[in-house]
């Protein structure tokens, strides 16, 4: 199918990445890439350190949902601190090939295709890093990806976020913003969102056909309510 013409406005499909079209999440792909290669083991032992514990505060109340993730995802650059550009494309290609093929939703995968194949504008939308989105983009023959911007100066990652992660609410400002660095001009009242978690209610708002996949029970509950799709893998 013609793309769109350029003055007539494209539907589009935002796709998240983890829990939606893997079954698992990228991150670990992250560190299964550096402890094959046994480095920075002390980083990982750190950062499980500082992190695992903060898990335990959540059900208490302690700590929000919300606070947790976006530490989370604001440390995972001390990973790769230090690392040029071709290395981090090394290991964004590593993440994609080796580990993100293995768990994909073949299933969602399909609706992707579908979109795809009418000409519709898709793009993932991810809390990973953008090198990292764009590897996994690559490998489904997606043009579009918006990640989590990772610092990048002089030639190297400097371990820190440039921005905030792209999570929770930030992913639909990061959605629209991109579109509009590219010149994309967005039918949203006929565009969809893939996502798998309470948290992404930015995205599934900004759009006219929001579709919950493999929900969390929040998500589920919202969908049901709102009369959302839901795909999840059970007879429709």
């Amino acid at each position: 199918m013609q793309p769109p013409h350029p003055s007539q406005p494209a539907i589009a499909a935002f796709f998240d990445i983890d829990g939606t079209l893997t079954s698992d999440n990228v991150w670990k792909g992250i560190m299964a890439f550096f402890k094959r290669r046994k480095e920075r083991q002390w980083t990982h032992r750190v950062f499980l350190a500082l992190h695992y514990p903060l898990s335990f505060l959540r059900p208490l109340r302690l700590l929000s949902e919300a606070k947790f993730r976006s530490q989370w995802a604001s440390h995972l650059p001390w990973y790769f601190r230090g690392y040029t550009g071709a290395q981090m494309q090394t290991l964004a290609e590593w993440v994609a090939r080796e580990f993100v093929a293995r768990i994909e939703r073949g299933d969602v995968l399909e609706k992707l295709r579908e979109h795809l194949s009418r000409g519709d504008v898709v793009a993932l939308v991810s809390g990973a890093p953008t090198p990292v989105a764009r590897a996994i983009a690559q490998t489904w023959g997606v043009a579009h990806a918006i990640g989590s911007p990772a610092e990048f100066r002089d030639g190297h990652y400097t371990g820190r976020m440039a921005g905030a992660p792209c999570i929770d609410e930030h992913k639909a400002v990061y959605a629209q913003r991109y579109l509009a660095d590219q010149g994309i001009t967005v039918d949203f009242a006929a565009s969809y969102a893939y996502a798998d978690s309470y948290t992404d209610l930015g995205l599934f708002e900004m759009v006219e056909h929001p579709v919950a996949v493999y929900p969390d029970r929040k998500l589920r509950a919202l969908a049901a309510g709102r009369g959302w799709v839901v795909l999840d893998g059970r007879r429709q």
